[in-house]
């Protein structure tokens, strides 16, 4: 985990600053001076895994992908703020490096909360499912006749993402055969795949919505609309929707 080493350098940073200014002690300032930059490099740094996430694992069309947005502007706007404070404290003295800082700090603050709503509420990154589900992995298929063979290595009550034909597609195996369903929840977009498949049901992580992954209705909100299913060998029109 990258992220505490920016958000304490940052903080750190801002508090040594304050105390400077209502201390007047200025190797108070001289530290607030070193941590910064610190913190700047060490968000740079912590970005890198973030973007990964961003791009390949929040599920597009969902309240996770808004929720990502927000967290990447508001850090990218701290990392500025502490940036141009910084420049402000080498080129002159005053309240202006403070003022930065302390609006820099406000939006660390509400990046890290939507930064933690994503791995606890989201569960973005954190590998939660049951035992025996197998390893978590995705596959890429040319089309959607192919997901029989991205189905091939699934034990009963196992399955896999599958990106074919631009889509994501929950490919399961039950005890009656394999499926294929839309990754995505009707709910608040919540990766089916990342979730509970038993008994011919697939339950989102996200709020508990459950599917028939056999004729893709619902059994259990707060989902109201039911999920595309497909053919393993080719794709068929969703039920009842």
């Amino acid at each position: 985990m990258l992220i505490p080493f920016p958000f304490a350098f940052l903080t750190g940073g801002w508090g040594f600053r304050l105390a400077a200014a209502m201390s007047g002690n200025d190797e108070l300032k001289t530290v607030s001076r070193h941590l910064v930059p610190a913190g700047l490099v060490a968000g740079l740094i912590a970005a890198v895994p973030g973007l990964v996430d961003y791009l390949g694992s929040v599920p597009p069309q969902s309240s996770a992908k808004e929720r990502a947005t927000r967290h990447a502007l508001f850090n990218v706007t701290s990392l500025a703020l502490f940036a141009a404070g910084w420049l402000a404290a080498r080129r002159r003295d005053g309240v202006l490096p403070l003022t930065f800082q302390s609006i820099g700090t406000a939006t660390l603050c509400v990046g890290g909360w939507l930064g933690g709503t994503l791995a606890y509420r989201n569960q973005i990154g954190v590998d939660h499912r049951y035992a025996n589900a197998g390893q978590w992995h995705e596959e890429h298929v040319d089309t959607k006749a192919a997901l029989e063979d991205a189905a091939h290595d699934l034990a009963v009550n196992q399955m896999k993402l599958v990106h074919a034909e631009g889509k994501r597609i929950a490919v399961a195996r039950t005890g009656k055969g394999y499926v294929a369903f839309q990754d995505r929840c009707t709910h608040k977009g919540g990766p089916l795949s990342d979730g509970v498949v038993m008994c011919g049901t697939v339950q989102c992580p996200w709020h508990g919505s459950q599917f028939d992954v056999h004729t893709g209705e619902v059994k259990a909100g707060p989902a109201e609309t039911n999920i595309d299913i497909y053919d393993v060998h080719a794709p068929r029109k969703k039920v009842g929707a």
